[in-house]
């Protein structure tokens, strides 16, 4: 998991988790759960989108190194 989350995206994570389930508590099974929910289910979306930039970080890491060897190899350095 620490390979594509940082401390930073995991204390996020750790937050929104403990503030959807005290304003659960705290509001109960009301119309402000739906609001709350919404809130919760951004929060989501912008860590699932977190994980991808990730995952293509890594991939274009791996494609840029590719690249390097053929023109260090063609070059002959």
């Amino acid at each position: 998991m620490m390979k594509y989350f940082d401390t930073g995206t995991i204390l996020v994570i750790v937050i929104t988790f403990i503030l959807f389930g005290v304003a659960l508590f705290s509001k109960g099974f009301t119309h402000d759960l739906l609001l709350e929910a919404g809130v919760f289910l951004v929060s989501v979306k912008l860590i699932l989108m977190s994980y991808k930039n990730g995952l293509n970080h890594i991939e274009l890491q791996k494609d840029l190194q590719e690249i390097k060897k053929l023109l260090e190899k063609g070059y002959g350095k």
